[in-house]
């Protein structure tokens, strides 16, 4: 399932994580959260990626950071 939210490949913005069928880094959603934006201005602004894409790779994240170890990972 994840090969159909993210991509990883050398020839695409150099293995940057992108929206799976785009050249929409992940990065960029998390940068526009960060910043306050909510997230019907990030879909805005990029078309090609649907609320369902932008909600199933949120829920991705959540999950893997619910698996690390009780280890602090804020910096």
């Amino acid at each position: 399932m994840l090969d159909r939210l993210i991509v990883r490949d050398n020839e695409t913005l150099g293995g940057m994580p992108v929206f799976a069928g785009t050249r929409v880094p992940i990065q960029t959603m998390i940068e526009y959260m960060e910043r306050g934006f909510p997230l019907e201005e990030f879909l805005d602004d990029f078309p090609t990626i649907s609320l369902e894409q932008a909600q199933a790779v949120l829920r991705f994240t959540k999950q893997v950071l619910m698996e690390q170890p009780d280890e602090s990972v804020a910096g």
